[in-house]
């Protein structure tokens, strides 16, 4: 791994290593990595004046006519792909994408997030995210075929997927990403590799090239890796759990001593944030069709807005405090899928807990007990309301929400939108094989 801070390092290490491409990343409105390839010829250039591109092929980025898009390299992102050959190095820098006066270009989800991390530094916050993501290995893309019968935790022989996973952490760490833990989740072929927290901005770069490295990795070896949500009727779809925190220097901003929960007023006033913007800003985290399929009761997947600490049917899910570790005082938002985009997710979250600090929300008694036991009385006499059930039910909370349009900004709010109506009317006019095998024979 490189911890390179100039365009001079850069330089110094292509020399050095003989690296034979530079891969531009980044990232369009819907969170779907964008590449295109570089070679050290260009590479001075591409660093001081970025490398020019055709945005209006770019989903949600810009019209035919203002088309042109500067790739800005970020040479703190620099590193050398693990799973390409390593004879012929190829490396990659994650880049800002500007408009031709190198003015940051407001359709760039990364500037998003800065922008969102820039209310939170100017009030002296470094906010913190350790994402959970899960994933289905299958045998192509073609159907969903398990490739084990596992469940959580399990070992080896029943899991099947134990080199893969291995595989693919030792990429990640290799390219500079830390892991924490790695096992078989619940689902038959379901797996989670969890990464050690960072700071927001860090962490989205990096959610990007731990979703890279998986499929890549699954790809070398002939398996197909997904992020899909919900893949298979009837197992438990995949969730990206998301712990986060603010700090202040080096001090965690959640924890307090004495208070029956460990946590401070701050941390109250942002996990009711959370709370109360949560079904505004379901669309962007978990912004696909497919994603209200895993958004179901009964699968462990959280649909009650709610926060709990031992209850993982709670939305919200504050991990109990052991004894000098201060500075694992965290929340984890658990209703977030990995198919969303990051950079637009993390900073919608960080906009609703600050807004709670902001407005000094209160913060409801936590529910201990199994929401998805409760009956509809029961959770209405508990104060219990529920996430939208639809991406159709989510875009209409978007539209009316002053919080997404001020996080995302206008271009890119309605960019989302437009995209998303779109994908809903396709949905919505499909005829899929379920109808034609339930309403066919009889209609």
């Amino acid at each position: 791994m490189y911890e390179l801070k100039t365009k001079e390092d850069v330089l110094k290490v292509v020399k050095e290593k003989q690296v034979s491409f530079i891969q531009f990343w980044f990232t369009d409105v819907l969170g779907v990595l964008k590449v295109f390839s570089i070679t050290p010829d260009e590479l001075e250039m591409g660093l001081e004046e970025g490398m020019g591109f055709d945005g209006s092929s770019i989903a949600g980025f810009c019209r035919i006519e203002e088309s042109d898009m500067i790739a800005m390299p970020d040479p703190t992102t620099f590193q050398i792909i693990p799973w390409r050959p390593s004879d012929r190095p190829v490396a990659r820098m994650i880049c800002d994408i500007q408009n031709p006066d190198g003015t940051p270009y407001e359709g760039d989800p990364r500037y998003v997030l800065k922008r969102a991390l820039k209310k939170a530094t100017d009030q002296g916050y470094t906010f913190y995210v350790g994402p959970e993501l899960e994933f289905f290995y299958f045998a192509s893309d073609k159907t969903p075929e398990f490739l084990d019968a596992g469940g959580y935790f399990d070992g080896l022989p029943v899991d099947r997927a134990t080199d893969l996973r291995r595989q693919t952490i030792f990429a990640l760490q290799d390219i500079g990403i830390k892991v924490e833990y790695s096992h078989h989740e619940v689902a038959p072929s379901q797996h989670e590799i969890d990464l050690r927290y960072d700071d927001a901005l860090r962490m989205a770069d990096k959610v990007m090239t731990y979703r890279t490295a998986v499929k890549e990795i699954a790809r070398q070896n002939g398996v197909y890796a997904t992020f899909m949500p919900k893949p298979i009727f009837g197992q438990n779809g995949s969730g990206m759990h998301v712990h986060q925190s603010l700090f202040k220097g080096e001090r965690n901003a959640f924890f307090d001593a004495k208070d029956k929960y460990h946590l401070s007023k701050l941390a109250k006033q942002y996990i009711a944030g959370i709370l109360t913007h949560a079904p505004e800003i379901t669309a962007v985290c978990n912004q696909w069709v497919n994603s209200y399929k895993r958004l179901v009761p009964g699968y462990e997947a959280p649909v009650y807005v709610s926060w709990a600490r031992r209850n993982r049917s709670a939305m919200v899910r504050v991990p109990m405090y052991k004894p000098g570790k201060e500075k694992a005082t965290r929340m984890e938002f658990r209703s977030p899928d990995p198919a969303c985009n990051p950079y637009l997710a993390f900073a919608v979250m960080l906009a609703a807990g600050l807004k709670g600090i902001e407005n000094n929300y209160k913060l409801p008694d936590p529910i201990e007990a199994d929401i998805f036991e409760m009956d509809e009385k029961a959770r209405a006499e508990a104060g219990i309301t529920s996430l939208p059930g639809s991406l159709y039910e989510a875009l209409r909370l978007v539209e009316k929400s002053d919080l997404v349009r001020d996080v995302l900004g206008d271009h890119i709010f309605n960019k989302f939108l437009e995209n998303k109506r779109v994908e809903w009317d396709r949905f919505r006019t499909h005829v899929s094989q379920y109808e034609i095998d339930r309403y066919l024979p009889m209609l």
